[in-house]
This record gives C-alpha cells, structure tokens and sequence, in this order.
C-alpha cells in the first residue's frame, strides 16, 4: 500500500493542530525540521514536536536536516517522534550509525535521507540499520520546489537495494509530490510520498490524499 506524508511545513503555523486534524486520512505527520546550518533555512524544532504529539494519532515521520543530528535523535524521540531520518550528509559515517543506533535505542524507527546529489550508493552502509530511505526530489532547504524528475533512477537503485537486502525498510520521497509526480515515484518504487503543498492546497484534502494513493 502506498502511504501518504504529508508536511506540516505547508501547513498554517498558527493554526498547526487544526491543520494536522485536516490531515487524519493521511497515514503519517511529515515534521521538516531545519536548523539554518546543513540548510540555510530555520522552521520547527523539538518544543514543537512535543506540543503536535498529543494532536494526532498518526506516526510522526520527522525528517532532521541539521548538523550532526546525533547531538539531538534522543530529544526528538522523547518529544514524540515515531520515526526520525537523518541525512548522510550532515556527519560522519561513523556519526550517522550512533545517530541510528541512538534512535533505536529510544524504541523508534530510523532512516537516512539522501540529497539530490548524493549517489543511491551512500545508502549502502546503512541499509541493514534502517526501516526508511528518504531521497529528497528536490534541494532540502524549502517547501515548494519543483520535482526533479532526474532523481527516479536514483529510487530504483535503492529500491532494488532494499528488494535485496532490506525487504521490510520503506523508500520515502520527499520533494515536489503532486498528483502529477506522484505515478512517477510510486512506478519508481517509493512506497510513501511527502506532500506539502499538494495537499493542504487542495479543497479536498482527503480526496487529494486518496488521489495521491493512486
């Protein structure tokens, strides 16, 4: 089944838990949380994931793109967070397994999230240690972008990493998701699809979640 995400970044802040009600058909929270360091933009950060918590029922799906997320996966875990992905590029290889191994510790779920340029190879070292892959479609940073279309190669490399060696870990793509980018990343082989936008612009939004479906 495909899984719908979408991001609470293209919702309205000051009306966030209404915003997150909206989104109920949905099958999980996207939290883009941002650090104005690994990306020159600020959003959301742990007070907030711990205030959204009691809000919903779905999984909280937050994606860290900041520097050396290890310094912070255990705050986000306590606050709320049901699955925390963390980009491979933000720290060390040996950085990355503590931040995985952190998480795990904390009973959640884990993943890593590759930028556009980031080769599906970088998934490697990680790919016995997570229930996620998140590739960005877009440059991380910003809502609103266009879909890359160029980066569907790079979700069928790891698609087939996972067939191979992973089964159970969810290919997750993040980044200009529309009923029109969406056929593509699920042919792809992404079995969950960020959508920010796509979504809270909708005048249905169950009905734009359903259509996302496919």
């Amino acid at each position: 089944m495909i899984k719908i995400s979408p991001s609470i970044l293209a919702a309205d802040f000051a009306n966030l838990q209404r915003d997150i009600e909206r989104i109920s058909a949905a099958d999980y929270v996207h939290v883009d949380v941002m650090d104005g360091l690994f990306v020159p933009n600020i959003s959301i950060g742990i007070p907030v994931v711990k205030a959204i918590r009691p809000t919903t029922r779905l999984p909280l799906d937050v994606h860290l793109m900041i520097d050396r997320p290890v310094r912070y996966v255990e705050q986000f875990c306590d606050a709320g967070a049901d699955i925390v992905t963390v980009h491979v590029e933000s720290d060390s290889e040996e950085g990355t397994h503590e931040a995985l191994r952190r998480i795990h510790a904390k009973g959640k779920k884990a993943g890593i999230v590759l930028k556009p340029k980031t080769p599906a190879s970088a998934a490697l070292p990680f790919i016995n240690e997570v229930e996620m892959i998140l590739v960005m479609t877009v440059e991380p940073g910003f809502g609103g972008q266009k879909f890359m279309a160029d980066m569907m190669p790079k979700v069928q490399e790891i698609r087939r990493y996972i067939d191979a060696m992973n089964p159970t870990c969810e290919l997750e793509v993040d980044g200009g998701v529309d009923p029109k980018t969406a056929p593509l990343c699920i042919h792809s082989g992404a079995n969950v699809l960020v959508a920010g936008s796509a979504v809270y612009k909708a005048d249905d939004i169950p009905g734009r979640i359903a259509q996302l479906r496919g």
